[in-house]
């Protein structure tokens, strides 16, 4: 805006004052006598050539209409006297602005015809008394356009002080009132009379900016105004309302200096809008921003209760209760039924420090606890009685979190991490039971984490479970967690409107209501979080399934074994769900021999365990029937290679279509602590290290066998003899395979740590796993099995060979019998004798010789008769009439188990006993 244009607004006269308009002087007969300068440059006359004349010479005798005479003339080809005496009064006033003053179509003297706006002013005196040439009265003129833009200005001012919501005012250099419009009368409650001259900051007390980069208080903004002549614009200023005390407001604010025509400063203008319903929603809307992005960060039923009490208090309420079913604690379906069907927790609990709220739901210390199940009879979801319910409980056979360690004759009993199939409240000693994250507000003394409540009938809580909706009693609101149709549980947002802990009221400015929107986002928060705990139910269920499944399939502990002494390590790739697809074995023979087995599965989840449950039981299927290691992956490799006859929808749903059981990769290995002999076989697996007892670390170069379902190539054996005290270790390729170092280099780090004579199996474990896998993940699950080998003594083992003859069955009882006396194990002679007769007496009528008779003491006493047929003998139920076939049948009712082994040059018959007890 130019100088010019400034001061043309700053100049408020209007076009009709006689001061700026065109004024002519008439006399009684409408001559005229007077021109001004202003006449003479609106119409061109000089007023020599307008003097004398009559007024009807330069404008039209009647009023016209408020069409331009340009335009009507174009319209109609009126002329000058048809305006004049044409155009009734009844034709139109002109626009509604100028309603008042006439309208005239004025002659200008290069024939332009311009519309304007004119009014008379009689003379003091009659009319009568003058005489031609005396004055009698003062007719003044402006452009109707003119006219129009001044009293659009004048609308406007008229508007901002009566009509305008934003708050106006004026303060002089001393920063005191001297005036404001309505809107600011009203937000102070009284006239304008009753405080002008007072200062903003008195009108105000106690209010603050909070738009950082400014003065606090409104002095100091407006000081800053008045010194540098900067506006301000949209500073947010809080403070109480004088006619709403109680409760904040915010406004917008503005300042600007205020000058005269002159430039000299004369005070300063305040602008102020009152945004607080603007900003209220803008912290709803940002609350809501804040539950997205805080709430649902972990798929835990417990943390994401917790944070939506974090992001609730305190800007939303004061206190916050988060009551979760027991049945989405464990993962279940979400309750659906009445409040007396539901059993709740409380998970959360947060309040605004000093702050007390009564809580209906928690019983009184040493009341009865009524959410637990009655001792004689099942609770209402249908759970035992006396069974423990920790809804933390992962659940049998769940593990805790980080690796799976093992037990065995070095670590008996079972070395941390190893998760007991125990009940479900088996709890660790420092942070409570399994599975669980902290409660908010639990109780040192109850058995739960998180304290059972029961609401009493009437209360917001107990009427939100009976309706299904949410209820507003006064400051509390109840909002349910709804999901699939069932109710997962009850937020409960109080506002306290009592006294805080040390007896204060709350703060004047303090909502203890929620009003509509306040409901609305309250309800919003509910359903965001309940989706956010269902996820996490479903989350606990498919996890809880997963890692029971696998649980049941990986080995619990590993028993002793005579053979061998064992260590393991199991981590899964996914350390969030663990759950993973390799798995390992450890698996007694007959004749104390051992089968050692890993594999791998391709994948992870529950599909991949799955996978691995069907190989771990297919390879213990096999292996008791104690077949060569190249015999057993290649029925394993056929069992895998069968085609699926299952149609894709047997189920009645989508199923995957890939099949992660083809490529699935195995190591089988058989030890004989007798012999010290070693036998074993890979489909596509790593080779094992072995680490001789000097220390050199060796891999034996396996043939290497296809991955199990390819087919196309024979699976071969290799034999070797390993020295007492020998280590194997068997592991998968997540143990020395990773994306920072190829896999040589693994292998170069597993032997270093292996070569550590002086270490336990334990210990050789835990450096494995720190070094190969830091930070217990990997992107391939992990499993590691230590095997260091035994011999058995040979005072413990007796071996004679016998004539494929008739006598040999006498001679093979007194051996039997002698040397079970010199064991000490006269109780068994009897059945012995009776097993070594029935079975050498087969060997000899069915059989060729030689024979072969072994004895051998561990944890059973083990009889093996040997020979060079390849029939197997069956049990079978004789008839009353046969004279033979009982034998057999007779040795499995005297033995524990029995089976036949397979060699290159013949079969073994062998049974096992059960020694006598010590004592």
């Amino acid at each position: 805006m130019s100088a010019a244009n400034t001061a043309e607004s700053a100049d408020f006269r209007g076009p009709l004052d006689i001061t700026r308009a065109a004024t002519v002087v008439l006399d009684a007969e409408s001559t005229v006598i007077g021109w001004s300068p202003a006449a003479a440059e609106l119409l061109g006359y000089e007023p020599a050539e307008a003097l004398g004349r009559p007024l009807s010479a330069f404008l039209s005798v009647h009023p016209v209409g408020g069409t331009p005479p340009a335009a009507a003339g174009e319209a109609s080809g009126v002329s000058e006297a048809s305006g004049v005496s044409g155009a009734p009064a009844s034709t139109g006033i002109g626009p509604p602005s100028l309603v008042g003053n006439e309208i005239h179509v004025a002659h200008a003297r290069d024939g332009r015809e311009l519309l304007v706006a004119t009014a008379t002013c009689p003379l003091p005196g009659g009319a009568a008394d003058r005489g031609p040439g005396a004055p009698d009265r003062i007719l003044v003129a402006a452009e109707a356009g003119e006219l129009r833009h001044w009293e659009s200005r004048l609308a406007l001012l008229q508007g901002l002080a009566t009509q305008s919501p934003v708050g106006l005012a004026i303060y002089d250099t001393d920063l005191r009132l001297t005036w404001c419009n309505t809107a600011y009368e009203r937000e102070i409650g009284q006239p304008l009379a009753a405080f002008r001259g007072k200062r903003a900051d008195e009108l105000y007390a106690g209010g603050s900016f909070v738009t950082p980069g400014y003065p606090q208080t409104l002095d100091g903004v407006m000081r800053q105004v008045l010194e540098t002549g900067e506006p301000v614009l949209d500073l947010n200023f809080r403070a109480q309302q004088p006619s709403d005390p109680g409760r904040d407001h915010l406004w917008s604010c503005s300042y600007y200096r205020l000058e005269d025509a002159h430039g000299h400063v004369f005070g300063v203008c305040e602008d102020a809008f009152d945004v607080t319903d603007r900003y209220r929603v803008q912290e709803r809307l940002a609350l809501l921003v804040e539950a997205g992005r805080r709430i649902g960060t972990v798929l835990d039923v417990a943390t994401t209760a917790e944070e939506i009490a974090e992001v609730a208090v305190p800007d939303f309420a004061a206190t916050v209760r988060v009551d979760v079913t027991r049945a989405t604690m464990t993962g279940e379906t979400a309750a659906v039924g009445s409040a007396a069907d539901m059993s709740l927790l409380r998970v959360a609990d947060r309040a605004e420090p000093g702050t007390v709220t009564p809580d209906p739901g928690l019983r009184e210390p040493g009341a009865p606890d009524p959410a637990l199940p009655d001792p004689d009879r099942p609770d209402a979801e249908g759970h035992a009685p006396g069974l423990p319910d920790d809804p933390g409980a992962p659940g049998p056979g769940v593990p805790g979190p980080g690796l799976l360690d093992s037990g065995g004759p070095e670590t008996d009993p079972p070395g941390p991490g190893v998760a007991d199939p125990g009940p479900l409240d088996s709890a660790d000693p420092e942070t409570g039971p399994r599975g669980v994250s902290g409660s908010a507000n639990s109780i040192g003394e109850d058995r739960h984490p998180y304290p059972p409540v029961v609401y009493p009938p009437g209360s917001p809580q107990h009427r939100s479970l009976s309706s299904g909706g949410l209820v507003l009693d006064e400051g509390t609101l109840v909002v349910p967690l709804r999901a699939g149709g069932g109710i997962l549980g009850l937020v409960t947002f109080d506002r306290c409107a009592g006294p805080d802990a040390s007896g204060r009221p709350p703060a004047p400015d303090r909502a203890t209501t929620f009003d509509n929107g306040e409901v609305a986002l309250a309800d919003e928060l509910a359903a965001r979080a309940a989706v956010c705990i269902d996820n996490a139910r479903r989350y606990t269920r498919e996890r809880t399934a997963s890692l029971a499944l696998q649980r049941q399939l990986l080995p619990h502990h590993l028993p002793p074994q005579s053979a061998v002494r064992t260590a393991y390590r199991y981590l899964p790739a996914d350390d969030v769900t663990g759950v993973g697809g390799d798995w390992f074995d450890v698996i007694p023979l007959s004749g104390t021999r051992v089968g050692l087995v890993v594999g791998d599965v391709v994948g992870h989840g529950l599909q991949a365990a799955a996978t691995m449950g069907r190989l771990r039981t297919s390879v213990r299927a096999f292996a008791q029937l104690d077949m060569a290691p190249d015999e057993l992956l290649t029925r394993l490799d056929d069992l895998v290679g069968q085609p699926a006859e299952e149609p894709p929808d047997a189920y009645g749903g989508a199923v995957e279509t890939y099949d992660v059981t083809t490529g699935a990769t195995c190591l089988y290995a058989v030890y004989d602590p007798v012999s010290r002999r070693c036998v074993m076989a890979r489909a596509g697996h790593l080779p094992p290290a072995v680490v001789d007892p000097d220390g050199t670390v060796s891999f034996p170069d396996l043939p290497a066998g296809p991955p199990l379902g390819l087919g196309g190539l024979p699976f071969e054996s290799m034999e070797f003899e390993l020295p007492v005290g020998s280590l194997l270790a068997l592991f998968t390729d997540g143990l020395v395979e990773a994306r920072d170092h190829d896999i040589s280099h693994g292998l170069d780090t597993l032997g270093r740590v292996l070569a550590d004579r002086s270490a336990s199996l334990e210990e050789l474990c835990d450096r494995a796993v720190s070094e190969l896998v830091p930070g217990g993940t990997s992107a391939d699950d992990t499993a590691l099995l230590l095997v260091r080998t035994r011999e058995l003594d040979a005072e413990r083992v007796a071996h004679w060979e016998l004539s494929a003859e008739a006598v040999s069955v006498g001679r093979a009882r007194e051996l039997a019998t002698g040397q079970l006396e010199a064991w000490g194990l006269e109780e068994l002679v009897f059945a012995t004798q009776l097993v070594v007769s029935e079975l050498v007496t087969n060997a000899v009528r069915y059989a060729g010789g030689p024979l072969g008779l072994r004895l051998i003491r561990d944890r059973t006493l083990v009889c093996e008769v040997a020979d060079t047929g390849h029939t197997s003998p069956h049990l079978r139920h004789s008839a009353e009439d046969d004279e033979g076939g009982r034998g057999l049948f007779i040795v499995a009712q005297l033995v524990q188990r029995w089976g036949t082994r397979y060699t290159p040059t013949g079969k073994t018959i062998w049974t096992e006993q059960a020694l006598p007890s010590a004592d």
